[in-house]
């Protein structure tokens, strides 16, 4: 190396730590910032400037360890476990986003593997921007924030099939491009059946041995052959190397290595991607900006209509509400870093020209800039955006809640009836203390409903929702869901309207503590606070520790953490698909029909199995656990709790669709 050489090398590094230094105190994204080092780096501004093919060289390796990385986090397991959902949704998007902003890109005179790219890059969300913006708003737990990062997620995923498809569209001619294809996925077929096989039987004998030697340098040096040499295996057969880093990555997070890879691999994927993204603003044309400003500006309105409207309605259809959908939507209208990795690729291959992936790349740049704004309004959008059909289903719930709150006096407020919303409702319900529950799942409405639990559809965060449920003759307020920025509003609210009124709200750590009892909370209850003093009340039980000095020093700390002395109750998060919640114990309720075997039968001569009956509602009256000598009748919902299948075997039986068993 000449000492040119190095000296661009060092002004290469010094100005990353000092942009991304800057870039990461302001909260923007590390990855913007390595483009704007690119940006002045490049052959297309005045100063030094670097070669790029040098950089590209080295730059390549960072979307190995990229797709590495994606491959150790969505295992085989994992994927089928969260096919229905998320994956499906991703998956969607992607699809459709490619197919309409492609075919819309055709229509304006781009050949048709050129308007493939185009579609395929601007199918990509920025999962970096999507969390970072979401933590900064503490929205990252709120229903659409958790829906919104995994798809985004999911999208990387989904996205590998470009990796493969798109350096075909450049060697191929038109006659021959169906042929290419199918040859590229049938090696792409056997470049996993080998990764598969190979890995099962090799990969985890080959870790346990390295990991017998206890040396970090052996660790290290393993999973760099590794995963460099299944790209070298997918890149001599003609496909992406980033594509074998994939598989293998699969294998390898269906190990008990996963996590110990992952830790060693992420210095070498993080410095190497940074060079990537140096490498992609290295590509940017301040000059041509004048020349394409206005086909950029109409690629990114594109871009983010399209991507609301259709995440909005994917979601709608997999039966979400509609505000939280139109959030999701909203959530994901931002391009993504790996449209930069596909662009990348395209030019490589000769698949995009040059003055079209500049037009592509300015859009994508465009539509990162404006997300913090778009995420950080989503809920006033989202409101705007779903005006029309969510007041008829709002106004409708709200007339319910109006009836209903109506004869309340004295009431507790639930704001989300997930876990633990139920819960607190179990606990008051026992206490016969009156109480009425928000929340935004539908299903999950409609089967407390049914159940004949006081539940409705509503923001809880909306002051007319509020009013709705009475909150002027309330008795208390529990936040009980995660949603952070919406326990401020509701907060706002009842301090403005009722300042005597105690509110009592959940948050998942200690972070935001000081910040909601300053908004207004009387009580925060913390769960990793909580959760910490049952592990540690448990493990000095097991020294043998007296079991009074234990709960003397629990209370102590209690008393030290809240103003009031109530008892916490653990719940667990909620996302559809989740790995943790399959197969879990819940509450279902079964109305019995006319023709019901059980009709007329006591309830106590019911072979229920394991299922317990929790309740019985009947003419719009609740009986917490009925006698099992109460006649059941047409009409009558019983709330049963068990696991699925046995909910799903008892629903049969009930409904007559089983005549065994009674």
């Amino acid at each position: 190396m000449t000492n040119h050489h190095f000296i661009l090398l060092l002004l290469l590094l010094g100005l990353s730590v000092a942009v991304v230094m800057v870039f990461q105190k302001l909260r923007i994204p590390s990855s913007l910032g390595y483009l704007l080092v690119g940006l002045l780096l490049g052959p297309h501004t005045a100063g030094p400037v670097i070669e790029v093919h040098e950089i590209r060289v080295l730059a390549e390796f960072g979307i190995v360890f990229l797709l590495f990385t994606i491959g150790l986090n969505f295992s085989l397991p994992q994927i089928h476990a969260l096919r229905h959902l998320v994956l499906g949704l991703g998956t969607g998007q992607v699809l459709l986003t490619t197919a309409v902003i492609g075919f819309g890109a055709w229509l304006l005179g781009l050949p048709l593997a050129a308007s493939f790219v185009v579609g395929a890059v601007f199918a990509q969300s920025s999962t970096t921007i999507i969390s970072k913006q979401l933590a900064e708003q503490g929205e990252e737990r709120s229903r659409h924030g958790r829906l919104g990062t995994a798809m985004s997620v999911f999208q990387d995923v989904t996205a590998v099939p470009f990796v493969v498809v798109i350096p075909v569209l450049g060697v191929a001619a038109a006659p021959e491009l169906a042929g290419s294809l199918a040859w590229a996925l049938a090696k792409a077929v056997a470049a996993f059946a080998l990764v598969f096989f190979a890995g099962r039987r090799i990969l985890r004998p080959l870790f346990h041995a390295v990991a017998a030697r206890r040396s970090a340098e052996l660790f290290t040096l393993n999973v760099l052959f590794i995963s460099l040499a299944a790209a070298w295996v997918t890149s001599s057969m003609g496909l992406s190397m980033a594509f074998g880093a994939f598989l293998v990555g699969m294998m390898l997070g269906e190990t008990e290595f996963r996590h110990q890879v992952e830790s060693t691999i992420r210095p070498f994927r993080d410095a190497l991607l940074g060079l990537f993204f140096v490498s992609i603003g290295m590509l940017f044309d301040p000059l041509a900006l004048p020349e394409v400003w206005y086909w950029a500006l109409l690629g990114t309105l594109a871009l983010l209509v399209v991507k609301v409207i259709l995440v909005a309605y994917l979601v709608i259809r997999a039966g979400i509400d509609t505000v939280s959908a139109w959030r999701t939507g909203l959530l994901l209208a931002v391009g993504g870093e790996f449209g930069f990795a596909l662009l990348a690729i395209a030019l490589d291959a000769q698949v995009i020209a040059p003055q079209t992936a500049q037009i592509a790349l300015t859009s994508v740049l465009f539509s990162m800039i404006a997300a913090p704004f778009l995420i950080r309004y989503n809920h006033a959008l989202a409101l705007r955006l779903s005006f029309s059909a969510a007041a008829k289903d709002e106004g409708e719930t709200t007339q319910v809640s109006v009836t209903a709150g109506e004869h309340f006096s004295g009431h507790v407020i639930i704001c989300g009836y997930g876990r633990i919303g139920q819960s607190l409702g179990h606990f008051l319900e026992e206490e016969k203390i009156p109480y009425v529950a928000l929340d935004l799942d539908v299903s999950r409405v409609k089967e407390a409903r049914t159940a004949g639990e006081p539940v409705y559809y509503g923001d809880a965060s909306e002051s007319d929702m509020l009013d709705a449920v009475g909150i002027g003759s309330a008795r208390l307020v529990v936040v009980s869901h995660e949603d952070e920025a919406s326990a401020h509003k509701v907060l706002q609210y009842v301090r403005a309207l009722r300042p005597d009124l105690p509110v009592m709200v959940r948050t998942r750590d200690e972070t935001h503590v000081d910040e909601l009892r300053q908004a207004g909370a009387t009580e925060v209850v913390a769960e990793t606070l909580e959760a910490g003093m049952m592990i540690a009340s448990h493990a000095l039980l097991l020294l043998n520790v007296p079991l009074r000095r234990v709960v003397r020093r629990m209370q102590g700390l209690r008393s030290s953490r809240y103003r009031l002395l109530r008892e916490f109750f653990r719940g667990e998060s909620e996302l559809s698909g989740d790995l943790e919640t399959q197969g879990k114990e819940r509450l279902y309720p079964v109305c019995l029909p006319a023709d019901s075997p059980a009709i007329s039968q006591s309830l106590g001569s019911l072979n229920l199995g394991n299922v317990v009956v929790t309740a019985l509602a009947r003419q719009g009256k609740r009986i917490p656990s009925p006698p099992p000598d109460i006649t059941l009748h047409e009409g009558d919902v019983l709330v049963l709790f068990g696991t699925p299948n046995e909910l799903q075997r008892v629903e049969e039986q009930l409904q007559g669709l089983r005549k065994e068993g009674l």
